[in-house]
């Protein structure tokens, strides 16, 4: 086994690990910011430090790609197009969404570094699938017409369109100044506590569809890893903070209808 599937086989047990610790240990920033995770930095700096590495990297390695003028077997144009999805949205999450922050939160410098190692990895993952090991003939120009990357390409702009708006939501839950919670309530924050998080998991889901890939698959299984637990952490500080006016509100945690 060579080092990408062994690297792939180590994350897709630490997405276990991690799914199972973090209904113990609650990531601190955000709503749920508390004192016990050390020293924290500001907020847009920690995301763009925390993303820009899967940005760069995957637009290193395309660029690297590029320049060699390799012949995987595969078109160069679906390549590019697949890699371009994913730069689009580490584009967006890296260098648009902090700039768009309000407030003066801030996020511990040791969850900041767990991002950041994690995006790298999973950028390393993609980015070696898509130009090193997928296998010949995978990616034809034909795969640009197939059901996986028509549909997979549709779930994924909903997802992108889904995460942008209850963004927006969020940030405008408050008016300046303003330093009160409020219970989000439009958009998808009608049947979920994190319409934000759903909107990234459909994102990811499409991604892994319209690749159809194992690394496209691992990073929609860490992103659920990763935000379901957080999402059911959330609920449960609206339902201490709000009570009975959220509780009655009958939210799922992350995904309508079902969880």
């Amino acid at each position: 086994m060579n080092t990408y599937y062994i690297i792939m086989s180590c994350m897709a047990v630490m997405a276990v690990i991690v799914f199972v610790a973090l209904f113990s240990f609650k990531a601190g920033y955000g709503y749920l910011s508390s004192s016990n995770w050390g020293t924290k930095i500001s907020n847009k700096t920690a995301w763009v430090l925390m993303e820009c590495p899967a940005f760069l990297f995957m637009l290193y390695y395309t660029v690297k790609f590029a320049r060699s003028g390799a012949d995987t077997g595969n078109s160069n144009v679906v390549l590019y197009i697949m890699a371009g999805l994913f730069l689009l949205h580490y584009f967006q999450r890296s260098f648009i969404f902090p700039l768009l922050m309000r407030g003066k939160s801030k996020m511990p410098v040791v969850i900041m570094l767990m991002g950041l190692i994690f995006n790298t990895l999973n950028a390393y993952l993609i980015a070696g699938w898509l130009f090193v090991e997928a296998p010949a003939g995978t990616y034809t120009i034909d795969w640009l017409l197939s059901p996986q990357f028509v549909l997979g390409t549709i779930v994924f702009f909903t997802g992108m369109g889904i995460n942008l708006h209850s963004d927006y939501i969020i940030r405008h839950l408050r008016k300046p100044g303003d330093t009160k919670h409020y219970i989000p309530r439009k958009g998808f924050y009608k049947y979920v506590t994190s319409a934000n998080y759903f909107g990234e998991l459909t994102e990811w889901a499409g991604y892994a569809v319209l690749t159809w890939s194992p690394a496209g698959l691992l990073f929609v299984i860490w992103t659920f890893a990763n935000l379901g637990p957080r999402a059911k952490s959330l609920t449960a500080k609206y339902e201490e903070e709000f009570g009975e006016e959220y509780k009655k509100l009958h939210k799922k945690y992350l995904i309508p209808f079902i969880w």
